[in-house]
C-alpha cells in the first residue's frame, strides 16, 4: 500500500517537474556532462568517460551518479550513489549528494537506463541539466533526445550520441 502511494507521489512530482522545466538553454554547446546510471544494469564507468573524451570533454567536466535498487536500506561509502530507500513516501530525495548532483547545470545529462524507472525518471526531471538524453524503453517525456541502441553496446551508443550531437551543433 505504501509503495503504491509512493509511486503515485513520484509520478505527480515527475509531472510537476516536466511542467516547470526551463528549456531556454536547450541549444547550448556541450562543455559539462553528467550521467545518471542504473548500476544494476551497467557498472563499467570507464567506458562512459571514454565516450566523453571522444567528444572532447575533460574528465573534470564529467560526473557520474548511480542508482541501485535494494531490498533493505544499506549504508554505502560511495558518495555518488543513491538507492530506492532514499526516496521518502512523498517522493522526496533524502540524499544530499544526489540533490547536489541534480542542482548542477550540466550542458547534457544522460540517463543511462533502459527500462521505465520512476526513481531515475524523477531524478532526470528534477535535474537542472540543459539537455537530456535517454534510451528507448524509458519514459520519452523526460528526455530531449532518445537513442535507440542497446546501452550496453557502448561503441554503438558513442557513435549514435556523437552523430546526433553534431547534427544538433552541440559538439564540433
Amino acid at each position: 500500500m505504501l509503495k503504491r502511494f509512493q509511486k503515485k507521489r513520484i509520478q505527480n512530482k515527475i509531472e510537476l517537474n516536466l511542467k516547470n522545466r526551463d528549456i531556454s538553454n536547450l541549444n547550448d554547446s556541450v562543455v559539462t556532462m553528467g550521467y545518471l546510471v542504473d548500476e544494476d544494469m551497467f557498472q563499467n564507468f570507464e567506458k562512459l568517460f571514454e565516450v566523453s573524451k571522444e567528444m572532447g570533454l575533460k574528465d573534470k567536466n564529467v560526473k557520474i551518479f548511480t542508482f541501485m535498487n535494494v531490498k533493505k536500506k544499506l549504508p554505502s561509502l560511495r558518495q555518488n550513489q543513491i538507492n530506492n530507500k532514499e526516496f521518502s513516501w512523498k517522493g522526496i530525495i533524502q540524499n544530499q549528494n544526489a540533490n547536489e548532483f541534480l542542482e548542477l547545470p550540466f550542458d547534457i545529462l544522460i540517463g543511462f537506463y533502459q527500462e521505465k524507472n520512476d526513481y531515475l525518471d524523477l531524478m532526470m526531471t528534477k535535474s537542472k541539466a540543459k539537455f537530456k538524453v535517454g534510451f528507448e524503453g524509458g519514459d520519452c517525456r523526460v528526455s530531449d533526445l532518445i537513442i535507440d541502441v542497446d546501452p550496453l553496446k557502448t561503441n554503438d551508443f558513442k557513435r549514435e550520441l556523437i552523430k546526433y550531437l553534431r547534427v544538433l551543433n552541440k559538439i564540433s
